[in-house]
């Protein structure tokens, strides 16, 4: 059965598959393409779907993204030749301490080998997974785009059995409509769930099997990205930059990427950890603010801005990955958190990931299996050359939130020199984490409140000038996905204890603090405004924000991000 989101009582047509995708992003289409190629090989069916939420294949796709092309490598060994969009290899590749009037320049001798960036490529990963999605309908996978999967379905055992997807139709109040559509349940012998970062099904696994249990709580960054095309004059094609220090403080973790490639096109961004302390912090004011330094406006002055986007990161790294597989399923990619810090890299584990968990769906189907736990693929996965590379950083995130920025960041360079030259050894061993970013709010009375300058509408612009830039577009009589359990709480912890950190952790302006005629405040949600970044979920101090999965087909459309 599954857990019905309407309310009332629904009879939906279903389809069986073999293997069930919830996911278009690079781990989802590398296991649908990976299983395609084993029953190729071997000369067996196997049918297998992947559903992605985003109108299309890519337009929910967001990251930097320099990428590392070992996982594609062994995918498909001839990329280059079959035309896979990475088009644009590392030439250059610079780190700099920014302060807030100059910067100082740190030379890559000292720089462990990981964090280079020679033999990388700079891309749209958006288009990359476009590319890839043409590979799998080739091979015979079966896409359906615009599919939001809502809800789970079980079988009798408990066993994870498919989704529900393709619900729409629904009024405000979450009732059916005049063209409520049931949507259909989708079933398989097996569900690999690549929903990204804290996707809504994956959260409910997660819990429901204890998936987390004996693992430190996943932790997590906000990355808020523009791609801008430059002046001729200003484009270094290849050339990479990535930046820390001002505008965060010593406090606070992360920094700025700046990466050019393609049509005189630059991408950048700037990543905030979400463990930080103040809640008068903006992630969006502070992109906003590290635009207009010398280190950063003189490659975007006289350009234009193209397009707009954020999404959460997973930081977590080996200590927060779950337990790989439930009955039924397993999680890939940024669903179970396989993001390598610093490096700033996840496709590539992302990819192999999905690849291993392929293997171990395709064996267990052709074994006449359904409804297991596939411990082949955590097994597979422990021999990997993600978990070497996932466990040599294992204390990159715990050593910068322990000691701030300056030393942090030192400490972890000793660090990666000491897994990668002693074969893993860690003289710090394997450290924890011991908040999830949530608990990691303080009250805003402890902080001197955040005054940021207004933007100049040329290098710097306000949030819904550049939601517009995202393409975004939900449906105007759908229920609000963003469900916060109690509106009292909201108001008496999120804005009377912590100042309303909602209205400064969202990138979109979706949520405001709207005050009455007699002085009452009343918590107003934009919904049409989400980005599906999903910090909300992760940033409110109570927990009492829940972001779902809205109408399939909503939310941005990311060109070339």
């Amino acid at each position: 059965m599954a857990a019905e989101t309407t309310g009332v009582e629904t009879e939906r047509e279903s389809m069986d598959f073999d293997v069930v995708i919830v996911g278009g992003g690079p781990a989802g289409l590398s296991a649908a393409i990976r299983i395609k190629q084993l029953a190729g090989a071997t000369g067996k069916e196997v049918s297998v779907v992947v559903l992605e939420k985003g109108s299309e294949v890519g337009g929910h796709i967001l990251s930097g993204a320099v990428i590392d092309p070992r996982a594609m490598n062994e995918l498909f060994p001839d990329w280059k030749e079959r035309g896979c969009p990475l088009e644009t290899p590392v030439s250059e590749d610079r780190f700099i301490v920014l302060g807030q009037d100059g910067s100082i320049g740190i030379p890559s001798f000292p720089m462990p080998p990981m964090l280079k960036n020679h033999g990388m490529y700079i891309a749209s990963l958006g288009n990359v997974c476009r590319w890839l999605a043409v590979q799998a309908e080739a091979l015979g996978v079966e896409i359906y785009p615009g599919f939001s999967c809502s809800a789970l379905t079980y079988r009798e055992d408990g066993s994870v059995r498919g989704v529900v997807a393709g619900v729409m139709g629904l009024d405000k109040e979450g009732r059916p409509g005049p063209d409520f559509q049931p949507g259909m349940e989708l079933n398989g012998k097996y569900v690999l769930i690549a929903e990204g970062v804290r996707g809504s099904l994956a959260k409910i696994l997660i819990r429901d099997f204890k998936l987390g249990e004996g693992r430190s709580p996943q932790k997590y960054g906000i990355g808020i990205k523009e791609l801008w095309q430059i002046k001729p004059e200003n484009f270094k094609p290849g050339y990479v930059q990535h930046t820390f220090g001002w505008p965060l403080g010593n406090s606070t973790g992360g920094g700025t990427f700046l990466y050019h490639f393609g049509d005189n096109y630059v991408a950048i961004g700037l990543v905030v950890h979400l463990n930080y302390k103040n809640p008068w912090i903006a992630p969006f004011e502070e992109f906003q603010r590290v635009k207009h330094h010398p280190e950063v406006s003189k490659f975007l002055k006289g350009g234009t801005r193209v397009s707009y986007g954020s999404r959460a990161i997973t930081e977590g790294g080996w200590q927060s990955i779950p337990k790989l597989v439930f009955p039924g399923g397993a999680l890939i990619g940024c669903s179970a958190g396989f993001v390598n810090l610093p490096r700033i890299k996840g496709s590539h584990n992302a990819m192999k990931t999905g690849m291993l968990a392929a293997e171990a769906a395709f064996d267990a189907v052709t074994n006449g299996r359904q409804g297991d736990e596939l411990v082949a693929y955590p097994e597979a996965f422990a021999r990997s050359w993600v978990a070497k590379e996932l466990k040599a950083v294992r204390n990159a995130k715990p050593l910068w939130s322990k000691w701030g920025t300056a030393v942090g960041v030192a400490l972890t360079g000793f660090d990666l020199w000491c897994t990668t030259l002693f074969g893993g050894f860690s003289f710090f061993g394997t450290m924890k984490h011991d908040k999830t970013d949530a608990g990691s709010l303080e009250p805003a009375a402890r902080f001197k409140k955040i005054v940021y300058p207004k933007p100049d509408g040329v290098l710097s612009f306000d949030r819904l000038t550049s939601v517009a830039f995202s393409f975004t577009n939900h449906g105007e009589h759908q229920p609000i996905h963003l469900k916060v359990k109690d509106l009292e709480l909201q108001k008496t912890s999120e804005l009377g204890v912590y100042g309303g950190p909602s209205n400064r952790y969202c990138p979109a302006g979706v949520y405001e603090w709207i005050e009455g005629p007699a002085g009452e405040m009343r918590f107003q949600i934009n919904s049409q405004n989400c980005v599906h970044c999903k910090t909300c979920d992760i940033k409110d101090p109570n927990q009492n924000i829940t972001w779902t999965t809205p109408e399939g087909g909503g939310g941005p459309n990311y060109p070339n991000m």
